[in-house]
């Protein structure tokens, strides 16, 4: 089969890969229809190389079963199904305790599991998410973000009625603004400095949209929540300077949660490190997307509200292309050639 296998910082190399096979009873093959570039891809390719040189990458992705191992009972070859692309080693402290997210082997597929960046990817049955009637292949395919942000919201104490600010609205602050409004949010606040996301961001569910580039993001809140701010901030945006920023946009006594990683020195001045402190805020981290039972809530809720439509993907989603062009469309992106939501792959397509 042909797969996007990364060996080193801005080497990935469109190649023949032997085609999984069935090695475990529990196992199930799945052709890729759709696979999505994810950002912490983006930070592999660019910045940190793989965990396995020439490993195939990606692990955002939806497809139709194709082979099942004899031990697999829920899912049948011919079904369309995503996949929880994190495997758990169910036996340390934090798994034993049910805390799956923070598993001390946690690994996702594309790491040093062959990955979904090809023609076929293997998962065990227990890894595999059915895809309703309803639910097409490229919305199916940004399950994992989705179920990334869902993971950072239950980590809040979010009420219905509470005001949320945003700061980013690439993918992860897109499906952030429509799982705020799931939680029951009264107003959304997006910040962003690109014009095009922030309208984006309108379409999606924000009720007031900040372009923070001229004038500080927290002076626009302010002055629009009587100088308040919000109940709850999330870091999208993965950048250092947001992640400074952001402890100026909340009340006293609310929380901000990082779903963003800045890959850098996060130097906070000490206006907004202050905020910490003096108005006793809540600073939570969120980390991939599993919970117990395994995979989690997450993975469910996220394909419920795919289907009921109040997750809707389709606005983020800016390139639709063939495989075969990964290696130049990463370099694309990382060199800032034009704007970029979420890029989908397509193994089948061809030029």
């Amino acid at each position: 089969m042909k797969a996007l296998k990364l060996y080193a910082k801005r080497d990935i190399r469109y190649e023949e890969e032997e085609t999984p096979r069935i090695e475990q009873n529990n196992e199930v093959i799945i052709k890729v229809k759709a696979v999505g570039i994810c950002g912490s891809d983006l930070s592999r390719y660019k910045k940190l190389g793989p965990y396995v040189e020439g490993m195939v990458f990606g692990h955002e992705f939806a497809g139709e079963v194709v082979e099942t191992g004899s031990a697999v009972e829920e899912i049948q070859v011919g079904d369309r199904v995503s996949g929880c692309p994190t495997y758990c080693c169910g036996k340390c402290m934090y798994c034993q305790k049910g805390e799956l997210a923070r598993c001390e082997k946690l690994i996702v597929i594309g790491a040093k599991h062959p990955g979904a960046y090809a023609e076929y990817v293997k998962l065990p049955e227990a890894n595999v998410i059915p895809i309703p009637d309803g639910v097409d292949f490229d919305t199916a395919a940004m399950i994992e973000p989705s179920a990334v942000v869902a993971h950072g919201f239950y980590r809040t104490s979010l009420q219905p009625g509470q005001d949320v600010a945003i700061m980013g609205c690439g993918n992860i602050g897109l499906l952030a603004i429509q799982w705020a409004k799931v939680f029951g949010a009264r107003h959304i606040y997006a910040i962003d400095i690109d014009e095009q996301k922030l309208a984006t961001a309108k379409q999606l569910g924000a009720d007031y949209i900040i372009h923070s580039r001229e004038v500080p993001a927290y002076q626009q809140l302010h002055k629009v929540t009587d100088g308040l701010g919000a109940d709850i901030a999330i870091e999208a945006a993965g950048s250092p300077v947001t992640s400074a920023q952001i402890f100026s946009l909340i009340k006293k006594g609310g929380e901000v949660v990082f779903m963003g990683i800045p890959y850098a020195d996060v130097m906070i001045e000490r206006f907004y490190f202050e905020h910490i402190v003096r108005n006793e805020l809540t600073v939570l981290g969120s980390w991939n997307a599993i919970s117990s039972p395994y995979p989690g809530k997450e993975w469910e809720m996220a394909m419920n509200f795919m289907k009921n439509g109040q997750l809707n993907v389709k606005p983020i989603i800016s390139h639709r292309i063939p495989l075969i062009d990964g290696p130049s469309i990463f370099e694309t992106i990382i060199q800032q050639q034009g704007s970029f939501g979420k890029v989908l792959f397509y193994p089948e397509r061809v030029q």
